[in-house]
């Protein structure tokens, strides 16, 4: 553009400020400054800090320790009918029961831990050798209960010696009637076998009264309800309430 004289004043023009933002601009630079400086002194004092010690870790806490597994055996010792109670049957009734499981081929503390990961071990780890008739109960009752063997042994211990008594008085008959569950299981397995199935899935399946091919979400309705059904606080027997945990357990797993 060129000068246009028309426009030409010998009267000075007033003198514009600059409407920038420099001041503000220099004010925010110097507020990140400090905040710089602060965090280099904090990361100055973390750095200065020494490292934890070792001693200060401390493991996570056990799911059984050896206190409960004793007061548990003497809580037992003092109920009505534990004279009765014999180790040997309670060693043979712990055998059944693993045996008659949806995995027979693992022992109590390999079931238990497959139901909560850590439960059998830290049970058996509280549970010192030599095994007298008090540990062997507690033990006992975690092969009958399960998970909830905890609950019952801190509940109703009197509920506990009077199922191990009526699961040791009925042993052989229960035997029997192992070894005809036995043959009709091995029947349904040969069968199960020739179709291509897995045996054991099958027999989970009828516990809970599905049918091969079951989705997942018909598995856990039918827990949901037989779980309700067989509970011992509303009639059922502890020994559906474990098979049907089992089963379910060896379906999702």
């Amino acid at each position: 553009m060129g000068f246009d004289p028309r426009r030409w004043s010998a009267e000075p023009r007033p003198q514009q400020r600059v409407t920038s933002n420099v001041d503000a601009l220099l004010q925010e630079n110097e507020a990140l400054r400090r905040e710089v400086r602060q965090l280099r002194r904090q990361l100055e004092l973390l750095r200065q800090r020494p490292e934890p010690s070792r001693q200060h870790w401390r493991p996570p806490q056990a799911l059984v320790s050896s206190a409960q597994v004793e007061r548990w055996g003497a809580a037992l010792a003092e109920q009505k009918g534990w004279a009765v109670l014999r180790q040997s049957g309670l060693e043979e009734l712990i055998e059944q029961l693993n045996r008659s499981s949806f995995l027979p081929q693992l022992n109590l503390q390999q079931r238990l831990d497959h139901l909560v990961p850590g439960l059998g071990r830290d049970l058996y780890a509280a549970t010192p050798s030599p095994i007298n008739k008090k540990r062997c109960a507690v033990l006992a009752a975690f092969a009958l209960y399960g998970v909830s063997a905890i609950e019952w042994l801190d509940d109703d211990p009197q509920r506990v010696v009077l199922e191990l008594r009526q699961r040791q008085r009925t042993s052989n008959h229960n035997n029997n009637r192992r070894t005809r569950s036995d043959q009709r299981r091995t029947d349904r397995q040969h069968q199960s076998t020739e179709q291509g199935r897995d045996p054991r899935r099958v027999a989970a399946l009828t516990v809970l009264g599905l049918e091969w091919g079951a989705s997942k979400q018909a598995i856990k309705q039918a827990h949901r309800r037989l779980v309700k059904q067989h509970h011992p606080d509303v009639g059922g027997t502890a020994e559906a309430f474990r098979r049907v945990n089992d089963a379910y357990q060896f379906l999702v797993a």
